[in-house]
């Protein structure tokens, strides 16, 4: 069946969906109580909720193919979740819908250090594949904040990016090969263990699709030979203007390096509460910015960049003189979002892009914004490549302080896009910034992505109701 089951239908049915299900996977691999159904209702995007018809949790490629020609054939929609970090609502489910938790395949497969790729299945998290290759001393370059639990999969679905990314790319630059199960049961193989595969992109089509097109089962990635060192900064500015400016000198001066990350006086006091990183609490904004190389690398590109921030009054600047040091400045900026919890009930964790040229100017007008909205706003992000990541604060509980931070929310998209960026950097679309997608797509070219994901999912069962807008959706 390609077209799904009205809701009614699939509901009344539930007691005989889930037999249908329990006779192709063991029995603790369908999940279908009230209880053990609630963690599923929600990921990273805490403030939507909703219960899963059922969820199910298979442990081989051969179980996925089962339970999504299970679904294909009766017409129940599927949501694949991995670790749900999903920041955008990707792994909401829907209250017809059976979810697909990819948590049970997690193994590592194969590590080849001669032609440096490593072969695991969607459930290993992001973190695990550095740990497996770091005695050879190789490293996976994609870093999230939440690597310690986000999932290779999940990543894989949301091109995810980090700290990092200014230099080494999001996911997709990582990539070598998918195998994808297909909304009718089957397997494509797209890409490989070699660098470069003939033909289409179907790699970079698949990677950043947000699970619409297919289920992924096994992911090649590359992995990159450690640096022989690494070391850190910070440097304190008056204003988030000022720091801004400092940015797209950084960068438009040549200097790429490994990381240039932002944080605003909100976010600086309560990292620093957090982590005791020595952070510099009579500062507006900080920069951690990080090079790498061997020792002489180091000194050249810190020397440079010191020489860089002088020329904007910095308050402070401090250069770590021992891994250790490092390792606590990165410990705040990793525990960044944990920290702005303790400060504030909820948040919103916004994610556009913009040229670094616009830095200035679009946090001057953001903080405009929140004064607009009665509502604070801390600034966290991957300056280097204009990745924002504003969180605004707000009381779920408050009806119209909610309302106020997605309103707040959609205006610091919709300026993005107005000055030249786009509405996602590497948290994806999901059901936050379906609505926005009109704001910087044309008709014609979502019309355009709607054929590519009807040309894989004609009922459009995979993830509904997520990336586009509901009153432009196909069937579902």
């Amino acid at each position: 069946m390609e077209q799904p089951l009205p809701k009614a239908e699939v509901l009344a049915r539930r007691g005989e969906i889930l037999a249908g299900l329990r006779g192709i996977l063991p029995g603790e691999a369908v999940i279908g109580d009230a209880i053990s159904l609630k963690p599923y209702e929600t990921d990273g995007l805490t403030a939507y909720r909703q219960v899963p018809l059922a969820v199910v949790l298979p442990a081989s490629e051969a179980e996925v193919i089962a339970v999504v020609k299970f679904c294909h054939l009766h017409g129940i929609r599927m949501i694949p979740r991995g670790a749900g970090t999903s920041l955008s609502g990707g792994a909401l489910p829907l209250a017809d819908a059976v979810v697909v938790g990819m948590m049970r395949m997690n193994e590592i497969l194969e590590i080849n250090y001669e032609d440096r790729y490593a072969v695991v299945q969607p459930g290993v998290t992001n973190i695990a594949i550095t740990q497996a290759v770091e005695d050879e001393k190789f490293f996976y370059a994609p870093d999230p904040s939440s690597q310690l639990a986000c999932m290779i999969g999940g990543n894989v679905s949301m091109n995810s990016g980090g700290a990092h990314c200014l230099k080494y790319g999001v996911t997709a630059n990582n990539l070598l090969g998918l195998r994808l199960v297909t909304v009718e049961g089957e397997v494509l193989e797209i890409g490989g263990k070699h660098m470069d595969a003939a033909g289409y992109d179907w790699l970079g089509l698949i990677t950043g699709s947000e699970g619409q097109l297919g289920i992924v089962t096994e992911v090649t990635v590359r992995i990159l030979r450690s640096p022989e060192g690494q070391r850190a900064m910070l440097a304190g500015f008056a204003s988030n203007e000022v720091a801004g400016a400092c940015v797209d000198a950084i960068i438009s001066s040549g200097i790429i390096p490994v990381a240039l990350e932002f944080m605003d006086r909100p976010a600086i006091h309560a990292c620093e509460a957090f982590a005791h990183a020595g952070y510099p609490l009579d500062a507006e904004a900080m920069l951690i910015i990080e090079v790498e190389g061997s020792e002489a690398e180091q000194a050249d590109f810190l020397g440079r960049i010191e020489k860089i921030c002088a020329g904007f009054a910095p308050i402070s600047m401090v250069v770590s003189q021992s891994a250790e040091q490092s390792a606590a400045i990165w410990k705040g900026r990793k525990g960044a979002f944990g920290a702005i919890g303790r400060i504030s009930p909820d948040y919103l964790c916004m994610d556009g892009t913009i040229p670094t040229s616009q830095l200035p100017a679009v946090l001057h007008r953001m903080k405009t914004m929140s004064e607009e909205y009665g509502l604070k706003v801390a600034n966290i992000f991957h300056a280097g490549d204009g990745n924002l990541h504003p969180l605004i604060m707000f009381d779920a509980n408050d009806p119209v302080s909610f309302h106020k931070a997605e309103a707040f929310g959609a205006d610091i998209l919709k300026l993005c896009v107005e000055v030249g960026g786009c509405l996602t950097g590497e948290h994806g679309v999901g059901i936050e910034k379906r609505d926005l997608m009109s704001a910087q797509f044309s008709v014609g070219e979502l019309e355009q992505m709607r054929g590519i994901k009807s040309a894989f999912d004609p009922g459009w069962l995979l993830n509904p109701s997520k990336v586009f807008p509901l009153s432009e959706h196909a069937p579902g």
